[in-house]
């Protein structure tokens, strides 16, 4: 088992004095540096210690910088690899970048510019245990009996999930509400699962999804010559449900001649197949939702009062994704590693400027918009990173939008040519992906140009 190690460096070289002159160097900068003279040796040490960092030269005997990634990663070393070459193309760059390597420096380089880089993938570093502390948290609240598909620590969802555990062990209806998206029915199925219920069946409909014609026989049943095609006896879902739990998704669009019926059944606790003379004593409890706003509906004469009253006993109001903001690296997480599994995508996480990227968008569609979106950015992702530039176009309008318009807040053509160049790195290292080699070939500048500014205009 590999020994970790803190604020470490491998220094992979063949040339000995720029070994000496590297591990002279950082030594002074406190890192804790340890050396090889090729590849081999490299992968060695790389197994028995857990590096921090590795920089490796691109060109060696023995056992080269390309052969020495793709060995790293059949051993699953996890270290963050900076290559380093004298003889560094854009080609080289990007094969280096496709076989793992974080980023490439060309010889001869300033030693400022090494210490840039390696602060730069610490960042990363601290990226990737931020990540790990989050899928932990997750799994954590994934144990949680009954509500484990609702990801969220944050007051509004937690007082909502309480709520729930209160009045699960109760056969009290409740009334779920909030917008499209929000988890509606996963609170409904929390509920059933912590109650006595929960080993009975659970049976979900959506009231707007069956036409009115069709509405009655589902929920009610009907026997044998009923109507033409009742071939035979069958249940409705109240029958279907009995000793367990129904839930009416979008109750609200239920049409007013069920309604009177349905607050029957609510009455009397019976239900009368189509066709029946008598009715059936049910056993079921009965949940609902809806996204309208009922108080309003029964207002305009389009929900019955005395059903908004007999199914509102107990209000569960689910928060929009925008008023829990702070859950969204949770949910991020939550949905990266299943869904990862799902889609055979390994994913090793998402970036600090993505990740707050989603934490600044509207969230119309709340936490199912947000579930489509990761699905879009882990097809776009690279190397197993979500960046802003994989997450789909909508979100990306609110990073863009401000900084085009900035060139009107100045008059000075000194300070607009800085706001624009900054405008103009920003957009490639987007585009790129983080890639600085790539992003100095499309801005035609050099790489160490390119380090100066974004140091100079501190682009993070």
């Amino acid at each position: 088992m590999a020994t970790p190690t803190t604020n470490s460096i491998l220094i992979i070289d063949d040339e000995l004095n720029m070994l000496n002159m590297l591990s002279a160097f950082l030594r002074k900068e406190g890192y804790t540096i340890v050396t090889a003279e090729n590849g081999r040796q490299g992968i060695e040490l790389a197994k028995k210690n857990d590096f921090d960092f590795i920089l490796c030269d691109l060109k060696m005997p023995v056992m080269d910088g390309l052969q020495f990634l793709a060995a790293a990663k059949e051993c699953e070393i996890d270290s963050t690899i900076i290559m380093m070459s004298a003889f560094a193309t854009v080609d080289s760059a990007v094969q280096a970048m496709k076989f793992g390597a974080y980023d490439l420096i060309t010889k001869p380089f300033k030693l400022d510019e090494v210490v840039y880089v390696l602060e730069k993938a610490a960042e990363r570093v601290q990226l990737k245990k931020e990540n790990l502390h989050l899928r932990q948290k997750v799994e954590e609240l994934e144990q949680n009996k009954g509500f484990k598909d609702i990801i969220g620590s944050s007051p509004a969802i937690t007082a909502v999930l309480d709520a729930g555990r209160r009045v699960a062990c109760y056969d009290t209806t409740v009334l779920i509400t909030g917008e499209s998206g929000t988890g509606k029915e996963m609170v409904a199925r929390g509920i059933h699962q912590l109650s006595k219920r929960g080993n009975k069946p659970f049976i979900s409909i959506n009231c707007g999804a069956i036409p009115e014609n069709l509405l009655e026989s589902e929920f009610f049943g009907y026997i044998k010559g009923a109507f033409t095609g009742a071939d035979t006896d069958r249940k409705g879902l109240f029958e279907g449900a009995n000793e367990g739990t129904l839930f009416l998704d979008e109750i609200g669009e239920l049409p007013m001649g069920l309604q009177v019926k349905l607050l029957r059944v609510l009455q009397e606790r019976e239900v009368r197949p189509l066709g029946a003379t008598r009715s059936r004593k049910i056993n079921v409890r009965m949940l609902a939702a809806t996204a309208k706003n009922l108080a309003g509906e029964v207002e305009q004469g389009n929900f019955r009062q005395d059903l908004l009253f007999r199914i509102n006993v107990v209000e569960l109001k689910i928060p929009p994704l925008r008023e829990r903001l702070g859950d969204i690296p949770l949910l991020v997480n939550s949905f990266l590693a299943k869904d990862g599994i799902k889609m055979n995508i390994k994913i090793k996480g998402i970036t600090r400027d993505a990740l707050a990227l989603l934490c600044s968008y509207a969230w119309a569609g709340n936490v199912r918009e947000l579930k489509n979106a990761l699905e879009h950015a882990m097809i776009f992702s690279e190397n197993g990173w979500i960046g802003p530039n994989a997450l789909p176009a909508d979100i990306l309008v609110n990073k863009c939008g401000p900084t085009k318009n900035m060139l009107s807040e100045t008059l000075s053509i000194k300070e607009g040519k800085v706001l624009f160049e900054r405008y103009l790195i920003e957009k490639v290292l987007l585009q790129t992906k983080g890639n600085k080699t790539q992003a100095a070939e499309l801005l035609e500048i050099s790489y160490p140009s390119l380090l100066g500014k974004i140091k100079e205009y501190k682009i993070h």
